[in-house]
């Protein structure tokens, strides 16, 4: 390369952060194909007329892996300070392990022999390095923090908030509480100048009232959606006088992740979260969290045991039997490799002694290998009592409240691998509870099944690890 070439270079990088970007992948991925894509031009710009003060509320959703935290997190703070080492920038994230991986990142570029000859102002001030703060000799710096985390007595110009909840926590209403007061609450504090000053949110969706979701009800945000797959025409600014247009079912970037790809996603993710995730389209809360239609049928003859197939009993227990009081739900399955067949549902009220009898009667009549209780409430007691009468139950400890558990079951029912009868007596009332969940007003049996399909998952029918 030239002296000129060299010298047009460099006006590049400091010029464009989609080419600085780039620079800064190679940098950082060493042995990793940079594969460049509109779509990175149309964040960078966005980003551009965030640093320029045109901007001071910018929302960017797209799917995972999309490059989003190497331009956002990294590449976009080591540009701004070397443009203005004063500028103050706080960088946020759900995780302590992805804040500090951001952050070593940004060091690696900001000491890097070709950015200290681009932006030879900018200098990393030894004695105000920490694990959180990378301070310039010119006084400003890059803050890490987590989400819900104190910010007492720092404040910034900048507010980048990447990925502020991980996905298997959406579902919960009360960490999306969480989030969205910290940011209402802490996060809106601590901006410099609150006329001025700039937010920056940059996630994939997650819920309809996830951060994005509750922002857009507060202000006025400028929202640049990338989508997996285009729904509609669509102009995106890629630059000054530059547009992308999209067209409807275009890919966001087919070379890395092609169509039959995330066919594959599609299904193993289930249509729900991939709408949010990848379409950016969360489902909303109700009815539309399992779908009747993904339920397959069995009908007489089942298929021939093999030698991994057990029974397998899932139950949802209350401990009173007044007409006020919850139901309690077995629900008799058999367990292959690749699906599982319900076979019964007991829903009754029952009080504790009827309960521990009817619990003992059906695995009898079933000849169940495991009896599966949750670990909490009556069931505590119950799986005490029927070991002492040598019944075995396999105590559960529910992780995340009951929608959290649904939900990571959805994918499995659409993709029919649980199968119900073609006719029961129980089946009508089954499909009423599931289909107004989480919203109806019983959800027993809803919360046995997912019991049942989350415990399965976690189970290999060939080791026959099922204690």
């Amino acid at each position: 390369m030239t002296v000129s070439d060299k010298r047009l270079f460099e006006a590049l990088l400091r010029q464009k952060l989609a080419a600085f970007t780039e620079r800064c992948f190679h940098e950082l991925m060493s042995g990793h194909v940079y594969l460049h894509n509109w779509h990175l031009e149309a964040i960078a710009y966005h980003l551009e007329q965030v640093a320029a003060g045109k901007i001071k509320r910018l929302i960017i959703t797209l799917p995972p892996r999309s490059l989003k935290s190497l331009i956002t997190s990294v590449a976009f703070p080591a540009w701004v300070l070397g443009h203005d080492p004063h500028k103050r920038i706080i960088s946020v994230s759900y995780a302590r392990t992805l804040v500090a991986d951001y952050a070593n990142q940004f060091r690696r570029v900001a000491r890097a022999d070709w950015y200290r000859a681009l932006y030879p102002w900018m200098r990393i001030d030894p004695r105000k390095e920490t694990e959180d703060e990378v301070r310039t000799t010119a006084g400003g710096y890059r803050l890490t923090a987590t989400v819900g985390g104190a910010l007492t007595g720092r404040g910034g110009s900048i507010v980048i908030i990447d990925d502020p909840m991980k996905a298997a926590d959406a579902q919960s209403e009360a960490e999306r509480t969480k989030v969205n007061r910290w940011f209402d609450e802490t996060l809106l504090s601590r901006l410099d100048d609150k006329r001025n000053d700039a937010i920056v949110i940059v996630m994939q969706r997650l819920h309809v009232d996830d951060l994005v979701g509750h922002v857009k009800q507060t202000g006025e945000w400028v929202h640049l959606d990338l989508p997996a797959f285009a729904d509609e025409a669509v102009a995106i600014p890629i630059g000054p006088g530059r547009i992308h247009r999209r067209h409807p079912g275009e890919l966001l970037h087919p070379e890395r992740e092609p169509l039959n790809v995330l066919e594959v996603l599609r299904a193993s993710m289930g249509s729900a979260a991939f709408s949010a995730q990848y379409q950016q389209q969360p489902v909303p809360p109700g009815g539309d969290m399992v779908k009747w239609s993904w339920f397959e049928r069995w009908a007489e003859p089942l298929p021939k045991k093999s030698y991994a197939t057990k029974i397998v009993q899932s139950w949802d227990t209350a401990s009173k039997s007044n007409q006020l009081a919850d139901f309690s739900v077995g629900i008799t399955a058999r367990v292959e490799k690749d699906a599982i067949y319900i076979l019964d549902i007991v829903r009754e009220r029952l009080d504790y002694p009827a309960l521990k009898k009817r619990i003992v009667r059906e695995k009898e009549r079933w000849k169940a290998d495991i009896v599966l209780i949750e670990d909490k409430g009556s069931g505590q007691s119950l799986i005490q009592d029927l070991r002492h009468d040598h019944v075995f139950a396999k105590a559960i400890l529910p992780e995340g409240d009951k929608v959290v558990r649904m939900f990571a079951c959805t994918a499995k029912i659409e993709a029919g691998a649980i199968l119900l009868p073609t006719s029961a007596p129980w089946l009508d009332g089954f499909r009423t509870e599931l289909m107004a969940f989480p919203n109806g007003k019983h959800d027993d049996q809803a919360d046995a099944l997912s019991q049942l399909i989350n415990w399965t998952r976690t189970k290999s029918t060939y080791t026959l690890d099922f204690v």
